[in-house]
């Protein structure tokens, strides 16, 4: 009687083996799981919609949604890498994935890949994922910074209007920030909580580095003159020209929309995405427009980090990811991706899409600049976290804010910023 048992036991317990993969998924069926990090209502619609597509025509691999954030990402897929938990697929930034790839928690997806989508997106935006011999992501959206500006105020100063083929340089800009001042108006208005990013990319139209990679692949920051130019003219339209706000220097982005909307500042540098916040929230009648960011010695040329997604290297079902991420990826469907977050799309076949080239909303303006976006220079380098916290966000607020020259600005990038890449490059 017990041998009999137990035959029937064992019987059992291959029968649900075969009846379950190894994640435990019932009747064979393989489960991703996609953490993503869209917080817009219409990019969240978008990419929950596109999961339940596929879902509906691959019956044996279902993805299952999970909703991240961008404000906790980096910590929280640390711990989840840690503790081997990570989500199979990972949406994410191209400035995050540094540590992740060198820490051997990323796949390398250039044997994964379908050609199809490897040759659709530039060889430009795929450095942004590039970090040693291996792709660690696939990007596929970015923004230019562009400058929001009040049409009514712009036809009332009698400037010059910039556009993707006549833009502003930098010096002519601030000459149009201090012709937009007055009457209790700012020509233009800093958000620049977070210094950073947005002064490292924008440097790039000047010919700033700031990261220079010497023969033994190893990286020092120098401050040169081109480095200088934007920073220098943050600071001197709030402390020498007065038309820019100082207060608005330790705002975000949405912060200074009411008092755009309001008149208080005539222009705003922002992400191209805020044109969603600007189309819902503008007072009824409020005229606005989207103008490219200045051009310096290297014309329109920008930096961007574009949105990635990547393959954790833990993930049992590799292949079957990367499946799901060339269906998410088609052409058609990265423009409904792009649209729903507000953003351009990597890819050529997405960007030629008559959708993104509309007046309505500035498209045209935006999609005019995608071939003039690179990657962000310091996105490639180890140890970029901890440099972009500890030394240029407190080094640049302090400048920004007049508590210190740009002699010392360029002294603490250097110096103390060496020191902290030297340990990432032992």
């Amino acid at each position: 009687m017990r041998t009999r048992l137990l035959t029937v036991l064992a019987v059992l317990g291959m029968l649900l083996t075969a009846c379950t993969d190894g994640d435990g998924g019932a009747h064979g069926v393989i489960t991703l799981r996609f953490q993503s990090l869209a917080w817009q209502q219409d990019s969240v619609t978008a990419n929950k919609q596109l999961v339940k597509e596929w879902n509906a025509s691959h019956p044996g691999i279902k993805v299952e949604y999970v909703q991240g954030s961008w404000d906790s990402v980096h910590d929280q897929l640390l711990t989840s890498f840690e503790g081997g938990e990570a989500p199979d697929i990972i949406h994410d930034a191209s400035d995050d994935l540094a540590d992740f790839a060198y820490g051997g928690y990323l796949a390398d997806l250039r044997g994964s890949l379908p050609s199809r989508l490897k040759s659709d997106i530039p060889r430009r935006s795929w450095k942004a994922a590039t970090f040693g011999d291996g792709v660690y992501g696939v990007p596929f959206l970015q923004e230019p910074r562009v400058l929001v500006a009040n049409s009514r105020l712009l036809k009332a100063s009698g400037v010059r209007v910039a556009t993707p083929d006549r833009p502003w340089s930098w010096d002519e800009f601030r000459s149009v920030a201090r012709r937009l001042s007055g009457k209790g108006t700012y020509g233009v208005a800093w958000p620049l909580k977070e210094p950073v990013s947005a002064t490292l990319n924008l440097s790039l139209s000047a010919g700033g580095r700031l990261f220079h990679r010497g023969a033994d692949g190893k990286v020092t920051v120098r401050f040169g003159d081109a480095d200088a130019v934007v920073p220098r003219t943050v600071r001197d339209t709030v402390a020498t020209d007065h038309s820019a706000s100082g207060t608005t220097l330790g705002m975000g982005g949405s912060d200074t929309l009411p008092g755009f909307f309001g008149g208080k500042y005539a222009m705003v540098p922002l992400g191209f995405s805020y044109r969603q916040q600007i189309a819902q929230q503008a007072p009824k009648g409020f005229d606005w427009q989207v103008l490219p960011a200045p051009a310096g010695a290297d014309g329109l040329t920008q930096g961007v980090s574009p949105q990635t997604l990547s393959i954790a290297e833990d993930s049992p079902h590799k292949k079957e990811a990367a499946a799901f991420l060339d269906f998410l990826l088609r052409p058609r469907n990265m423009v409904r991706l792009a649209l729903g977050d507000w953003m351009l799309p990597t890819g050529t076949q997405a960007l030629r899409d008559p959708a993104l080239h509309t007046a309505k909303n500035d498209w045209a303006t935006g999609t005019a600049l995608a071939d003039r976006l690179s990657p962000a220079p310091a996105q490639s380098m180890r140890g970029y976290p901890e440099w972009k916290d500890k030394v240029a966000t407190p080094a640049f607020q302090e400048y920004y804010s007049g508590a210190i020259g740009l002699r010392e600005l360029r002294e603490r990038l250097e110096r103390d910023g060496n020191l902290v890449l030297a340990r990432y490059q032992r």
